[in-house]
């Protein structure tokens, strides 16, 4: 439904996966370094156990915003029928 023709609906005209590709980078980038100064902190870890530290630390990050956060307290689903 147009109410009226010249007002800009970003929704309509900006491609709405950019807002889901920003958020992912966004987290990837904060996950990031959010582990490795985690895993900086816990002081000195031979390298292989320092990479498991890392990637675990990294893919609780995705877990806590995907599934917890934006799952269950914002309920926006990843992946949802819109039709």
């Amino acid at each position: 439904m147009v109410v009226h023709p010249n007002i800009h609906i970003p929704k309509e005209s900006f491609p709405h996966w950019i807002w889901y590709a920003a958020e992912c980078v966004l987290l990837i980038a904060l996950s990031f370094l959010a582990a490795v100064k985690i895993t900086d902190s816990l002081g000195e870890l031979p390298v292989d156990i320092h990479n498991y530290v890392i990637t675990g630390i990294f893919g609780t990050f995705f877990l806590v915003w995907y599934i917890g956060i934006r799952g269950f307290i914002l309920k926006k689903k990843i992946l949802r029928n819109r039709y």
